[in-house]
C-alpha cells in the first residue's frame, strides 16, 4: 500500500453476532482521488465507511488517517479534516441555509445555544456555499429546500473547515433525476476546484457516479470483490459478482450504467 495515503485501511474485521460484517478489507486513498465504494445491502460499505471517517473502530486491523494511526491520537485533533455529508440530517430547528453550514464549524446538527459566528466565520460559510452554487440559499429556510438543495448545502457546510476528506454516504437518496444531475455536478465541479480533495462516495447504483470518479471498491458478504481505478473495477464481470446478478455494464460520456444482461440482449436482439 502507498506509504502517502490519506486513508489506509489494513486488514480491517469487524464481527457482529459472530458474524464478520467487515471481512478482511484493505484499501488505500490518496491526495486527490474520488472514491466509490459500492455494494448490495449488508455488503458492509457502511460500516467501511464510518470506519474510514473516524466515527468507528474496528474489532481488528489498523487504521490510519492522515499518517495517523486511529487509537493512538486524540480523534478530535482530526476531525475537522473530515467533512461528513449524509441525507439523514434531522434538524429540530427551522435554521436557514447559512446556519446549517455554520454548524459545520461547530460539529452540530443546531446552532449551539450562545454560541455566535465570527465575521470570518460567516465569511468562510459563504465562501464554501458560492463554491458548490449554493449563496443564493443563505437565507431560505432549511424545510422550504428541496432534497436536491438540501444535498448541496450539506456539502458547503461539510467544506467550510477546508477537509482532507469528503465522505457522501448516500448522497443521492431521495433525489429526483434534476437534483441529482445538479448534485452530480457540482461534485464534478468541487474535483476541478479541489484537486487535493480525498472523497468516497457509497452508493448502491452506479449510474449516480460522478463523472470525475477516479477510483472504486466493489463489495459483498463484508469483503472486497475489487477495488481499483474505477475503468478497471467497474466492469460487467465484477458487478455481476458484487451483486450475484448479471449485470451488464456501460460506460459512456463519463458516466457508468448498468442492466441486467437479459435486458441488454433483448434490447441488442430487437
Amino acid at each position: 500500500m502507498s506509504s502517502d495515503a490519506r486513508i489506509r485501511l489494513v486488514d480491517l474485521v469487524v464481527r457482529r453476532n459472530g458474524r464478520n460484517i467487515v471481512d478482511h478489507v484493505s484499501l488505500s486513498l490518496a491526495a486527490g482521488e474520488r472514491w466509490a465504494l459500492i455494494g448490495p445491502n449488508g455488503s458492509g460499505k457502511s460500516t467501511v465507511l464510518k470506519i474510514a471517517s473516524s466515527w468507528m473502530h474496528p474489532t481488528s486491523g489498523d487504521v490510519f488517517l492522515f499518517g495517523r494511526q486511529l487509537g493512538r491520537f486524540d480523534i478530535t485533533e482530526i476531525r475537522k479534516d473530515v467533512g461528513f455529508v449524509t441525507p439523514a440530517h434531522d434538524l429540530q430547528w427551522p435554521l436557514d441555509g447559512l446556519d446549517v453550514v455554520l454548524t459545520g464549524i461547530t460539529g452540530t446538527l443546531e446552532t449551539p445555544m450562545r454560541w455566535e459566528p465570527h465575521v470570518d466565520d460567516v465569511v468562510r460559510a459563504r465562501a464554501a456555499m458560492r463554491e458548490v452554487g449554493v449563496e443564493h440559499l443563505a437565507d431560505t429556510e432549511w424545510y422550504v429546500m428541496s432534497q436536491g438543495e438540501r444535498g448541496r448545502v450539506l456539502i458547503a457546510r461539510a467544506l467550510i473547515l477546508q477537509p482532507k476528506l469528503l465522505v457522501l454516504d448516500e448522497p443521492m437518496t431521495g433525489l429526483d433525476l434534476t437534483a441529482r444531475e445538479q448534485l452530480l455536478d457540482t461534485l464534478d465541479e468541487l474535483a476541478e476546484e479541489a484537486d487535493e480533495l480525498t472523497s468516497i462516495l457509497v452508493t448502491h447504483h452506479i449510474d449516480e457516479l460522478p463523472a470525475s470518479t477516479t477510483h472504486a471498491a466493489l463489495m459483498a458478504h463484508g469483503a472486497v470483490v475489487a477495488a481499483g481505478p474505477a475503468a478497471e473495477v467497474l466492469t460487467s464481470e465484477n458487478v455481476s459478482r458484487a451483486f450475484e446478478h448479471p449485470i451488464t455494464v456501460d460506460y459512456r460520456d463519463g458516466r457508468w450504467s448498468a442492466r441486467s444482461a437479459q435486458s441488454a440482449r433483448s434490447a441488442r436482439q430487437g
